[in-house]
Order: structure tokens, then sequence, then C-alpha cells
């Protein structure tokens, strides 16, 4: 784990810097999903080419490192599988870690039926292929089925998916990242062979070794990077995997959101060097920067880049060049294994993850997230069978035979080209049956809830009134005022329901400032709070927001680890995608009509005197 690169001065590192800035576009992941195709592609052509032979000699090739008598000696091949992967699993294990500490992970109910999804996506694929291969050496290829390749799932779903998958890939997202746990799990502990206990011991050690450079708050990279090597040979010398050593290092390493007074000394060190420019102040103020971002996010920024676009197309090229001559097709076509590898993919990712969201739905209803059809769960469900990195990774762990490992490989493109296929026909008979309707977009996708939402006036209050806004929206401001008179004219007869819609491209403390109202509401205090963020729209700087809370008289410390933790980022982002998929797009709308359900969305003016007018027609069409 090295220090960061200056983009500037290295053409790789202009290059990883070029594809970072793109994968911050809406394409992101059909970009990253192209590099890993195009390699493919190019494994394929060049190892079914007159130059085929080129191919298998050129992987193949022995590379040594040696110190003094001892070393290690692989193919290019293994290089790639067990050296570059290991920085591939690192980001995976970062990821999800980051996950439960701070995404989508963190709560619980929102994720419950994913990870229920993802369990029987493992199960059901392994045991149907083991219905085809119950034993012999095949059977230890049930591993091959288990995982999904992220990249290109997303990638599908955002080519060949509906036009409104927020929530589906919301969903997708967090079954993608339970599937890797229980992945690397199944790594671990079947497919490790002649295990040594001395090196392991050696492995522990470094493990150990970097959770004390945590502890002491050891910021260079340097320190790192040397244990973690450390840490690598002694894992590969062991007999576990070493790609393993990558996830367990990331899961050591420290994640929490950005501190407000180590972001405050970051910005005092910074002025620091403005203002008198040298090489002490230059050291202390990247490091007040480094300090300020937790070691996690940091190398997710610094490795990411590096392991989409080059190193999983990297493995891709390695590991993707199967000879498709007439014989390893026929073999293909008669054998257990490939079918077993395309059964368990194909079917047993589609049955085992839209069966199980299809019963837990049915058991807690409401754990179903507003907008998220089991129609679009089965489409899903289709594309996870796309299996490609880590199912051609455990081919190489599992099959010795090289006929067999190329049966396997055939399986798992083929059984990548028939799930997105799969899911791509099952989202255009979703849309055939259930065409989307112009009314249906104009009612409210999420019902009030008691229990989530913030309601001013009467819980029971026959008509209701629910506002998607931006606290530094001036509209939005103006708004409150006629909300404000729209409930004195209806008295208890109206309750007023807030729900956040940050405009991020508008307001760019807009975000902040609801995390703020939801912090506060976490003390009792979220009226309070909203009323003052109103009145001060265009004074929501976090100095300004802090200085509004002590005046409120909350707990400054619970209120500033408050506004920093998961849970109030995914209560804002989720009344993002309700709004996102009722296509609303800007501040204020609002949604009225008498119930819990039946409302809604209001098109017009929002002056109350119109306000007014409307839900007085909502009672007597109703009444």
């Amino acid at each position: 784990m090295a220090d960061q690169i200056t983009p500037t001065n290295r053409p790789m590192a202009r290059f990883v810097e070029r594809i970072s800035r793109a994968r911050g576009e809406r394409n992101s992941e059909t970009l990253a999903a192209g590099f890993l195709l195009a390699a493919t592609l190019i494994a394929l052509i060049w190892a079914n080419s007159p130059l085929g032979e080129t191919y298998q000699s050129f992987w193949h090739t022995e590379l040594s490192v040696t110190v003094g008598e001892h070393g290690i000696s692989l193919d290019l091949a293994h290089w790639v599988n067990d050296g570059l992967m290991a920085l591939f699993f690192f980001v995976v294990g970062l990821e999800v870690k980051r996950e439960f500490a701070m995404g989508e992970l963190t709560d619980r109910s929102r994720a419950a039926i994913p990870i229920v999804a993802a369990l029987a996506g493992l199960a059901a694929p392994a045991l149907l292929f083991l219905a085809f291969n119950p034993s012999g050496p095949a059977a230890q290829a049930w591993g091959v089925v288990i995982s999904t390749d992220t990249a290109f799932l997303l990638g599908a779903l955002a080519v060949l998916g509906p036009k409104k998958a927020a929530r589906l890939r919301i969903f997708l997202l967090t079954l993608a990242v339970a599937d890797d746990v229980g992945a690397l799990a199944i790594i671990a502990f079947f497919y490790t062979d002649d295990l040594d206990v001395v090196p392991l011991v050696l492995a522990f050690i470094g493990l150990g070794l970097i959770f004390l450079l945590r502890r002491l708050e050891v910021w260079r990279g340097v320190g790192y990077f040397v244990v973690a090597l450390f840490t690598w040979v002694a894992m590969y010398e062991s007999g576990v995997h070493p790609t393993l050593a990558g996830v367990m290092i990331a899961l050591i390493l420290p994640v929490y959101p950005p501190r407000r007074s180590e972001v405050e000394r970051a910005s005092d060190l910074t002025r620091a060097f403005r203002q008198s420019p040298n090489p002490e102040y230059a050291r202390a103020a990247r490091l007040g920067l480094d300090q300020a971002v937790s070691v996690n996010e940091r190398l997710m920024r610094l490795y990411q880049p590096y392991t989409a676009f080059i190193i999983v197309p990297i493995f891709a090229l390695a590991n993707a060049g199967v000879v498709l001559s007439s014989d390893t097709l026929k073999a293909a076509s008669t054998s257990t294994l490939t079918w077993g590898i395309i059964a368990g993919l194909v079917l047993g990712k589609l049955v085992g993850i839209t069966g199980a969201s299809a019963i837990f739905a049915k058991l807690r209803p409401s754990a179903l997230a507003p907008g998220l059809t089991l129609s679009h769960i089965a489409g899903g469900a289709a594309m996870s069978g796309i299996g490609f990195t880590i199912s051609l990774f455990i081919i190489d762990l599992a099959l010795d035979d090289p006929l067999l490992a190329d049966e396997a490989r055939v399986g798992v493109l083929a059984a990548s080209v028939i799930a997105a296929l799969l899911g791509w026909i099952l989202f255009r008979i979703d849309a055939r049956i259930h065409p989307p309707k112009a009314e249906a977009s104009l009612r409210i996708l999420r019902p009030v809830s008691a229990k989530r939402d913030h309601i001013r006036g009467p819980v029971d209050a026959p008509l209701t009134i629910v506002e998607y806004a931006d606290f530094e929206c001036p509209f939005c401001s103006k708004a409150t005022g006629s909300v404000a008179e729209v409930r004195k004219h209806f008295g208890d007869d109206l309750r007023y329901v807030y729900r956040h819609l940050p405009l991020d491209d508008y307001h760019p403390h807009a975000r902040y400032a609801a995390y703020a109202s939801e912090a506060a509401a976490a003390q009792g205090k979220f009226w309070e709070m909203a009323d003052v963020l109103f009145r001060n729209s265009d004074a929501l700087e976090p100095d300004d927001i802090d200085g509004y809370a002590r005046e409120l008289g909350l707990d400054m410390d619970r209120f500033e680890d408050d506004i920093r933790t998961g849970d109030y980022v995914v209560r804002v982002e989720d009344d993002e995608l309700d709004a996102t998929s009722s296509d609303v797009g800007g501040t204020p709308t609002f949604y009225l009509g008498r119930g819990d359900k039946n409302l809604t969305r209001h098109i017009g003016p929002y002056d109350a005197a119109t306000l007014i007018r409307a839900l007085e027609e909502s009672r007597q069409t109703t009444e």
C-alpha cells in the first residue's frame, strides 16, 4: 500500500487518473464491464488464432523472485492469480468493511432481504451443481457457481436493465457485498490444502503488526506495504491462498466518516502552508488531510481504478483464453461439469435469489423497498448468474486437470452469456405485462409511516400533505410559509410530512443540512432544527449549523457523532431514491390527499390558497 502517486508525472498514473474520473460518471459500471469484456474477447481471439500456442507459452512463462537461497517461482498466470488478485481481494475487503460500517449494511432492516437472498443465491447454485456432479474430481468445483461478478452485473444492468433501476441497483449492490463475504469464506475454508502452521503463524504476526501500525496511527504507506508484502509471502508459504491476505488486511484497517475536529485541523494546516509555503508545512498539511479521511476510504479511492480497469482485465486475459476447438466444445456439450456450472449459475441464482426474496417479502411485506418489485428482482437474479471473475478464479483452485478446467471455463462463459440474455428477457417481459402508467408516477411511492416519517400535526389526521424539499432551496423556504397557512386553515384535520431531496448540483450545503436535521431528530428536535434551517437557508455552512444546534440546546458531542454515521446517510438516501423512482426532479414537490397511500402529486402553483383548494377537492371526492 504505497503512498498516493502524483498523476501528472507517470504515464500509467495519468491513464488511471483519467479512468478514475470517468468512473464518477453515470456510465462507470458500463465502462468497467466494457474493459473486462474487451479483455475476455482478446483472450479468446488470441487463444483461438493461428498464434494460439503463444497464449499458453506466454502465460506459462516462469518468473522467479529470490532473496539469497529463498524465493518464489511461479508462471505468469499464477503471478496474476496469486499476486495481482491479492490487490483485487484487498479492495473487495475494503468495500465489505465500509458497507458494514458506513454503507448499505448499516441499516439491518433495509439489508435483510438482500442478505437472505445472497445466502440463498450461494446455497441453491452449489446444491444444483452437486446434483450434476455428486462425486469425483469435478465435484471439487462446486465453488465455481457461488459468486456473482459485480462489475459485469452492474454493467449489464445499466445496458439491459429497466430505466428506473435505482432501487434494484441498491438491492443488487447489497446482495453482491454479502455474496462476496460468502465467496471469500468459502475460498478460505474449502480451497486450502497442505496447511503449514509455521508460515501461517508468521502471517498472523504480520496481520498483528498491521493492527499495531493502525493503533500507533502510522499514516505513511511504506510501512504498511512492507508488512503487507511479508504477510502475503507467509500466507503463500502456509498453503492458504495468498489473496486472502489482502482481504484480512483490509478488514483490519479503520473506516469512519470524516471527523469534524480533524477536518478543521487539516484546514488550519493548509491555511498555514498557503500563508508560508515551506516543506515542513507542506508535509504537515498533507498528513493532516490524510488523517481527516479514514485509511479505508483513501485506499479505496487509490486502488479501485487499478483493480477495475487494469488488474481484473489482466486476470481475464490470463484466464479466459479457452481453446474452443471442436474437441473441447464436444467434450463440454456432454460434460456434467459444464452443465452443472450452467445450471448452477443460471437457474440456481435465479431460483435461489428470487425464491428467498419472495418468501421474505411474504413474511415481512414492509421489508421490500418501495418501487422494488419481485419481477425486477427476478431479472436482477438472472443477471447475477454472471459469475465471471471469481468463478474463473476458483476453477484455478479447484481443478488440476487441464481438460476439466477448460470444460469448466466453457461453462462459465456460456452461463454468463445466458444469464445476461435471460435477465434482459425477464425485464422485457415485465415491461410488457406491467407497462408504465402515467398516472402511477403521480401517486406517492412510499406510504406515510408514523414510525418512519417526520409528521407535524395529528398522526391520524384525515388529510395529508407530503413535501419533498431541500433546506437550501429558496423556493422551499417560501413554501414553508404556505404550508403554515394551510395547517392553520385545516387545524387538526391535516398532517404535514417532510421528506428529503437535497439537490447537490444546485445547493452544495443541502445534504449536510439534511444529515443535521436527522441528527437533531435523534434528540427529539427535528422540527425545531428544520424551522431554523429554513429560516437561514442562505447560511448553512457547517459552522452555522453547529451554532443552530447549540442554540437548540442539543448535546453537541452526540450531535457531531450522529451527523457522521451511516444511519442518517441511509435515511436521506432512501427519500432520494423514492423521489428519483417517482420522477421527482425538483423541489419543492407536494403529494396530497387522504390516508397513507392514496396521495397524488400536486401539479401547479403551491401558494397557500391553491394547496387549500386542492386538499378541499380531495376531501370532497373521497367523502
